[in-house]
């Protein structure tokens, strides 16, 4: 009896996992084939029922991921770590990011940090150098002001588009066609192009259909315009002339295309060159000056899942070689919808780089040898959900974005941002630096990046000066005066947000002997001798400060010096040694030039080892903070 008994119970299991089993694998079907919302009613349908595993949990978690529900995601994954199984490294990530979503930073930082030493990272010591990122970036917060801008469904709104006074972006809703067909990826309508006028202040008129004759039966979205109007790019799946094409795993990736405007009608619409049938190339942005083309794709070589490129159009129409911008930019997460201003600053979405949660927005500077570290656009901008496809207009301060965060009023909706208006107040109290009394009635001057004299003033009874309403984001120098002290120069670097920026200065009295193993720019009213980035040359700047060196050299013909020269960290150590060797003898030669004995002058060059602020290598740090480290210093070996 009791070994029926067995038997039945045994009978009963294995026809109640049956069907269970049966399920997930239809199920599996439909997440192997991206059809993710039924994959999820499927998925859920068992977990009601009890069934756990590392398979099912993940699914869920990636199924509601892919589709931008981070906080819905955040529940099956927390339920796959509570398994304590083996899983991917990236399941680590993306938990981390569901775990920003609702605001458990900490617990998300825990999980970044598996990810990155799972992978061998090097994001994993931005980390550890940044752990109070987030406290940072909400005091760095507050710059911009967002709004709806009104033209959104209850679907998907993306991708916005400057074109002439108008807005072109890419929308998922119903507009009431017979045949229209949804993805099975997010159960939406495929996206259609959709167009609104500027009525003023960016605000917009109501929305109607951008062209027929670019609609397909797929995807259309994150056009990109020529500034005459005639030429765009855009991104569609791979679908043209009525003819699809797929991977070799069977799956219709995404292209970029072009068409241009020919008796008001868009029309000849082909690919791109480079891409393929194999991966993904998608968001198009033109240069400022329309001869570069940057985008997104996920082409063999990129760091992560996915790339910014960047690819020369040539004067008679052929393109180049697609580049990579990098790893200043490029991460081994997602960097995807680039955007270029006015200004020559590109604008892009990353979940790579350290952020609010989900894809932040950031900034990074063009410059002619690369790019400068990405900032954070901070809150409202970015919110811990997914924030992207950023276009600003820079003369006007103000933009558009799209957005899943909370309160939207569909999946994806379209933001407007306008740029708020940057002040800063520069003060400071000038002291004496042996008894630290504050000097009264010392004369403190300001100047900007190119010493060009901006005002001057004379401190109160308390050594207080006070500079009204400073640019933001620009580099000053101060230059504190008082009879019977040594004259101080210094610069300061102003933050790109509005508040309080200060500068105490301690000034020493003339008594300061000269002596072996002073450093001249220390015991002098010198400036420290700057150089450009891989240049040494030597500054119009650095001249007048070079004029003050030899003047002490005639005054003192018994004193030798030693002449040290230094680097950034950007480039290799042997290339900075170099550097630093051409930089120290550019310096001595402009010295002998003026009339000193060349056997008095020796010279060293350390290349990047003896950076003077934080900036080693792969430290992020401003133009500004790198030129600190571009410097000579003039040693004195003998008197």
């Amino acid at each position: 009896m009791k070994k029926k008994v067995i038997l039945l119970i045994a009978l009963i299991s294995y026809s109640a996992a049956f069907p269970q089993k049966n399920s997930i694998n239809n199920a599996d079907k439909k997440y192997d084939h991206y059809a993710y919302i039924d994959a999820i009613k499927m998925y859920e349908k068992v977990a009601k029922k009890g069934y756990k595993s590392a398979n099912l949990f993940e699914k869920l978690g990636n199924s509601y991921y892919f589709n931008g529900d981070l906080d819905k995601a955040e529940k099956w994954y927390e339920k796959l770590f509570t398994l304590n199984q083996t899983v991917e490294p990236i399941s680590y990530f993306r938990y981390a990011q569901t775990l920003k979503a609702i605001g458990h930073y900490d617990k998300a930082n825990q999980m970044l940090l598996v990810f990155y030493k799972k992978t061998n990272d090097p994001l994993a010591n931005e980390l550890l150098n940044n752990p109070d990122y987030i406290q940072k970036l909400r005091e760095d917060s507050g710059r911009f002001q967002v709004e709806n801008t009104g033209i959104n469904s209850k679907y998907s709104d993306y991708g916005p588009a400057f074109y002439n006074n108008e807005l072109v972006f890419s929308s998922a809703r119903d507009a009431g066609g017979i045949f229209q067909r949804k993805h099975q990826w997010t159960n939406q309508y495929f996206t259609k192009f959709y167009v609104a006028q500027n009525t003023g202040e960016g605000y917009l008129s109501p929305t109607k259909k951008f062209s027929k004759n670019i609609d397909s039966r797929f995807h259309e979205s994150t056009p990109a315009f020529s500034k005459d109007g005639k030429t765009m790019y855009f991104t569609r799946n791979n679908y043209n002339n009525r003819k699809k094409g797929k991977s070799s795993d069977r799956i219709i990736k995404l292209k970029i295309y072009k068409a241009t405007l020919s008796d008001g009608k868009w029309d000849n619409v082909t690919e791109m060159p480079f891409n393929s049938n194999n991966y993904s190339t998608a968001h198009p942005a033109l240069s400022l000056d329309e001869k570069t083309l940057y985008f997104s794709s996920d082409m063999p070589g990129s760091l992560g899942n996915s790339d910014i490129y960047k690819v020369t159009i040539n004067s008679d129409g052929t393109y180049g070689k697609p580049e990579n911008l990098g790893k200043t930019i490029n991460t081994s997460g997602r960097e995807t919808f680039p955007f270029v201003s006015q200004k020559n600053e590109l604008y892009f979405a990353s979940d790579g780089h350290l952020g609010i949660g989900g894809l932040d927005i950031f900034k990074s500077k063009i410059l002619n040898d690369g790019y400068s570290t990405p900032e954070n656009l901070g809150s409202p901008v970015n919110s811990p959900k997914d924030d992207f496809a950023l276009i600003m207009d820079s003369q006007k301060q103000m933009g558009y974005f799209s957005s899943n965060r909370d309160g939207g009023q569909g999946s994806d909706d379209i933001y407007k941002v306008k740029e708020l208006p940057c002040e800063q107040l520069l003060k400071g109290i000038i002291t004496d630096k042996e008894s630290g009394l504050p000097l009264a009635n010392a004369k403190v001057s300001l100047f900007d990046a190119n010493r060009k004299s901006i005002d001057s003033l004379q401190t109160d009874s308390n050594g207080l000066y006070r500079f009204e309403t400073i640019d933001c984001d620009k580099i000053y120098y101060i230059k504190a005066e008082n009879e019977g002290y040594q004259t101080l120069e210094t610069s300061v670097i102003i933050p790109a947000k509005t508040g309080k920026t200060t500068l105490n200065i301690e000034l020493e009295k003339k008594s300061v002997p000269i002596k072996s193993g002073s450093d001249l720019t220390k015991v002098l009213p010198l400036e420290t001798i700057y150089f450009d980035l891989d240049k040494w040359n030597i500054r119009p700047d650095a001249e007048v400060e070079l004029q003050k060196v030899i003047t002490v050299l005639k005054e003192h013909s018994t004193i030798t010096l030693d002449i040290r020269s230094h680097t950034d960290s950007r480039q290799t150590h042997q290339y900075n040694e170099r550097l630093s060797d051409r930089r120290a003898n550019s310096t001595l030669e402009y010295i002998v030039k003026h009339g000193i004995d060349r056997n008095r002058l020796t010279v060293k060059g350390y290349g990047e080892t003896q950076p003077i602020n934080r900036c080693s290598d792969r430290v992020p740090c401003s133009e500004a903070e790198h030129q600190q480290n571009r410097r000579s210093e003039f040693i004195i070996v003998k008197m």
